[in-house]
């Protein structure tokens, strides 16, 4: 730096800012030590805005302020720029224009620096200021993460011995505390930290025929990072220096190698999961980057009331199985440390079995899978009984053996939380039963099965509604939520900025599908019933599906429908697929469709005899769970009316209609005025020849206008049936 512009800079912001010239030249030393621009250490402790001191600057020097986002540069002009002068001066070219080159600076230059850029590329020079953070920023995007190190690295020709002298030091302290150190372990550090930089959970380098790839995952989703050519050059010795940082083989190429280190960036130590794998072309090796020390909170989990009520009911129990279920990368570990972190007491003793131990959490025994030596899940388990725990958590449940285990040790008086591998809540209880396990050990031990998905969130600083939405997302959204009026539905989505890398999202939340095994499903899982069936049946009492739970977040602007749509599209079709058949998913668990007439699998032409009557009543449709017959019978209902101000119950006064058809599910039945969908009623079912009534709460879930007679056809659901009640409806209909 030049001391007179340093000099002009201080009188500047002293006379301005009404700054204190001491706190200033101490800021102007610790930029001269790291050799960077003195404003962002200026403005970050005086809590100054990096822009206005910027225009204030330029004012000053007769220059030119220029924001740099949005600002797009031509690849020619990039490649008559060599990043080593880019880099060593601290510029980013903007524009060329007859030999007249525009660059952009953090702080003035003086005549001499420019002399020497003029002289190195052989244009004129005009500089302007912007922003040190996003001209580093743009500096990786167009010439590549660590291209200028790269670039010393070649010029001091210092790679063709590296392998010996990565060798010297196998520690890394801190990734930040030596990044202008020209050799391949800096280079491996750049690499990582750029990653911590941009909120990566993986970094993925992939050798392929002359070409290496580098990618992060942000966000859940890859994205490449741009690197120079010439970084295919240092492979071998980057995946040496990364083998030595995790204590693996440097000299073996041929197997798989699993491996950790530990690492450490500012105040922050980071815990990285190493994985090499042996392809054609070089090993493969992906790099999971873990905080050493994390804080787990259950209302961080992205659980609105409902659901975060449902989670500390399930945890405060004393005994009994929570499973979490979901795909690899679904949260389902994080999930499960937050409900121990909620009940970690010095009056409970919990163990946990996990492989691999992913966060370490303080007054929890936990212990590491080590199959090389026999230290399986089951044999695991039958260890931690004899340390008197009250609560335990398997990692997995894989096979008959662990999941036997488990299910005793429940029914025991332990509390158990373990994860399987299914795509929705339903397919937990098929997939065990499918390992071996005894349906009525299934039904009798385990309280919930949740499934979760992690979905992107929509960036805080670009967010705004979306006024041009995918065709017939509002439509899909209030049929599959019930809601009467869809122009109440607000979408929200994100543009893209720097905050967010451009992609329009900023971290991640989860939405779930929390299963209750209540009587209505042992009852199922007992009678060994599919995982449709089963699904059917919780969406009837009450579950809310993923999808559901997802559109929930697009209302509340988190999230968009299309991250929706990608992390939950094999649960329910969009209108476009959908088969003309099928209804939003509370309508197809009661069978309550507009073919609600006879069973059609029997040919138009067969006898209409009695005895096929009675085959269609006893052979429901496959998507039905509960048997169906038409028949008429009287039912008396009161419609819930909300009186403002009045914290009663009200009814409608009591009407009296004819069944159309009914099941021990719901019931479909005319009438000549319309009621919405989502209304309740107090029901009574007069079953022929038994004098007691049938009566619960229901809910109006179709409310659909007849052509023909100008009626309505109102389908039903029971809310509160008792079972005793249900089996009664089903003898009824089964005569």
């Amino acid at each position: 730096m030049d001391k007179k512009t340093d000099a002009r800079v201080v009188q500047l912001l002293k006379n301005k800012k009404n700054l204190d010239e001491n706190s200033i030249k101490n800021c102007f030393s610790q930029a001269a030590k790291k050799q960077v621009s003195p404003i962002p250490i200026i403005c970050n402790i005086h809590k100054l805005n990096e822009k206005e001191i910027l225009e204030i600057i330029t004012k000053e020097f007769r220059s030119a302020y220029l924001d740099l986002k949005g600002v797009s540069i031509e690849k020619a002009l990039i490649d008559k720029v060599p990043v080593k002068i880019a880099s060593y001066y601290a510029f980013l070219p903007i524009t060329l224009e007859n030999r007249n080159l525009t660059i952009a600076v953090a702080y003035p230059l003086d005549v001499k620096i420019q002399d020497e850029i003029r002289s190195h590329l052989g244009f004129n020079i005009k500089v302007v200021l912007s922003c040190e953070h996003d001209i580093v920023e743009m500096l990786k995007q167009y010439y590549g993460v660590a291209a200028e190190m790269v670039e010393k690295i070649i010029s001091q020709k210092t790679y063709e011995n590296v392998e010996a002298k990565i060798k010297a030091d196998e520690h890394v302290d801190d990734l930040e505390e030596a990044v202008d150190t020209v050799s391949v372990i800096q280079l491996v550090n750049q690499i990582i930290l750029e990653a911590y930089r941009k909120r990566a959970t993986d970094i993925h380098i992939e050798p392929y025929r002359n070409k290496l790839r580098l990618r992060y995952r942000i966000d859940g989703i890859l994205y490449d990072a741009n690197v120079t050519p010439e970084i295919r050059n240092f492979f071998i010795p980057i995946l040496s220096r990364i083998k030595l940082m995790s204590n693996l083989n440097i000299v073996e190429h041929r197997v798989p190698q699993d491996g950790r280190a530990i690492v450490k960036v500012g105040d922050q130590k980071l815990d990285l999961r190493v994985s090499f794998i042996p392809t054609p072309h070089g090993e493969s090796v992906v790099i999971r980057i873990l905080p050493a020390v994390m804080l787990f909170d259950l209302e961080k989990l992205g659980l609105d009331e409902k659901e975060l009520t449902f989670f500390k009911e399930l945890i405060s129990k004393p005994h009994g199985i929570i499973f979490v279920t979901g795909p690899t990368g679904s949260g389902k570990t994080t999930t499960l440390y937050a409900c121990l972190s909620t009940i970690n007491t010095n009056e409970r003793k919990i163990i946990t079995i996990e492989d691999p131990i992913e966060y370490e959490l303080e007054g929890i025994t936990q212990i590491q899978i080590a199959s090389e030596i026999g230290l399986d899940f089951a044999k695991g388990l039958r260890s931690m009984l004899r340390h008197d725990p009250d609560v335990m958590m398997v990692g997995e449940v894989r096979d008959l053996e662990t999941a036997e285990i488990a299910i005793r040790v429940a029914l025991t008086g332990h509390l158990v939380f373990s994860t399987l591998h299914t795509n929705d809540a339903a397919s937990g209880i098929t997939r065990l039963v499918d390992i071996g396990l005894e349906p009525y050990l299934v039904a009798s031990s385990v309280d919930a099965f949740i499934a979760q998905r992690l979905i992107r969130v929509n960036c805080p600083h670009c967010k705004k509604e979306d006024d041009d939405p995918i065709a017939g997302i509002k439509e899909l959204i209030a049929r599959e939520l019930e809601f009467d009026d869809q122009s109440l539905i607000k979408i929200y989505r994100s543009a893209g900025c720097q905050a967010c890398n451009f992609t329009g999202f900023y971290g991640r939340t989860a939405i779930h599908e929390i299963l209750i095994v209540n009587e209505p499903i042992k009852e199922l899982t007992s009678q060994k019933a599919t995982s449709d069936q089963i699904k059917k049946c919780a969406v009837v009492n009450g579950m809310r599906t993923l999808r559901q739970s997802g559109w929930l977040k697009v209302i509340a602007g988190v999230t968009t429908p299309d991250e929706i749509i990608r992390v939950t599209q094999s649960d329910e079709l969009m209108p476009e697929q959908m088969p003309k058949e099928e209804k939003t998913t509370l309508e197809k668990a009661l069978a309550v469709s507009k073919e609600s007439a006879p069973d059609t699998r029997f040919a138009a032409d067969e006898p209409k005899n009695d005895v096929l009557q009675k085959q269609r009543v006893a052979m429901p449709s496959d998507r039905r769970i509960y048997g169906r017959k038409d028949d008429r019978v009287y039912i008396r209902f009161k419609i819930f009316k909300a009186a403002k101000g009045n914290s009663e119950v009200n009814f409608e006064p009591e009407m009296v209609m004819v069944t159309k058809n009914i099941s021990a599910g719901g019931l479909l039945f005319n009438i000549t005025e319309y009621f919405a969908p989502g209304k309740i009623i107090e029901m009574k079912l007069e079953l022929p020849d038994d004098p007691i009534n049938i009566e619960c709460l229901s809910k109006i879930i179709r409310c659909q206008e007849l052509v023909a007679n100008k009626d309505y056809e109102i389908a039903i659901c029971f809310l509160d049936l008792p079972n005793s009640e249900r089996r009664r409806l089903s003898r009824y209909i089964n005569q």
